[in-house]
């Protein structure tokens, strides 16, 4: 990915050195690394497409266009220059020069798309932690893999789950990671455009089944969005031979089928609550190939 040289984000709080917000309340909408997992439909799935339905009707291709990548960019370990673990790594260390880089992509590419509508992207933050933080939904450890909280607009990153996604799952590369970020971004996307809210209210009236089902297609969703950012910054000349093919990689990785088979040794359908790993590369793939919001609808219709 060639990424070193471009615009970073401001939107990026260093909480590294521990402390974290406070809150308590909400739903994070995070990364899975493991354990029983969640999945598929609802009788809801109507309401929520009335929703967004006046979302997803447009094609912006026209909105974004090229601009080139600059120098080449690194890999490798999460380390800074002088070979230490990302968790205690100075405030300018590489690889959160790195994550800066790829949410400015997103700013870019979202706040295009948004003003293509008349709208206004809100920027997110996104926080760096070590091990453990607080946010407006809540506590989490860096267990929890990589989650964003609608409560307060932020995207929250350990940033050792790069080492584990590459280490543990097999899903290297920096456009592997990347996605990571981009998956997070998508649920900011799909907070800002009331589609989270909706499900998050319509979710306390569900059944753990019926709303590990609606998880599946919100999950979904945000992969297919971070597959139409992945559309517009090949555009851009910023993807290098094999980036895509690496993300997609991760997300086979981490599809709920093939984690429970890792760590449990069988699979729960029932408790899927990301998508199988077939799923989420298809969206992904689908959302990257036609770089197209309509076809990122996934709250109904089969998955």
């Amino acid at each position: 990915m060639l990424w070193r040289g471009r615009r970073q984000s401001d939107n990026i709080e260093d909480d590294r050195s521990g402390g974290g917000g406070l809150g308590g309340g909400g739903g994070q909408f995070r990364i899975p690394i493991g354990g029983r997992t969640g999945g598929g439909g609802s009788i809801f799935l109507v309401i929520l497409v009335v929703l967004a339905g006046w979302y997803f009707g447009f094609d912006p291709s026209t909105i974004l266009g090229g601009g080139g990548g600059l120098a080449p960019g690194g890999g490798g370990q999460i380390t800074d220059n002088s070979g230490q673990d990302s968790g205690a790594t100075p405030a300018n260390d590489e690889m959160k020069q790195f994550v800066a880089t790829v949410l400015a992509e997103t700013e870019d590419t979202w706040t295009g798309i948004f003003k293509s509508q008349g709208l206004t992207y809100e920027d997110p933050k996104l926080v760096l932690f070590s091990g453990q933080v607080r946010s407006a939904c809540g506590f989490a450890s860096a267990a929890a893999g990589p989650f964003y909280c609608p409560g307060d607009h932020k995207v929250y990153l350990d940033m050792t789950f790069f080492q584990q996604l590459d280490q543990q799952f097999g899903a290297s590369g920096e456009f592997a990671r990347a996605y990571v970020i981009a998956h997070e971004i998508g649920h900011h996307v799909q907070n800002l455009t009331g589609i989270m809210s909706k499900f998050n209210q319509m979710r306390q009236s569900m059944g753990e089944v019926e709303a590990n089902q609606m998880s599946v297609r919100i999950e979904l969703q945000a992969d297919c969005f971070a597959g139409v950012w992945a559309h517009y910054t090949a555009q851009k000349g910023i993807l290098e031979q094999g980036d895509m093919e690496s993300a997609l990689n991760a997300a086979k990785q981490i599809g709920d089928d093939t984690l429970q088979k890792k760590t449990q040794g069988y699979v729960v359908p029932e408790s899927f609550n990301h998508g199988t790993s077939q799923q989420r590369q298809t969206w992904l793939a689908r959302g990257y190939k036609s770089g197209k919001l309509s076809e990122c609808n996934t709250l109904s219709g089969p998955i």
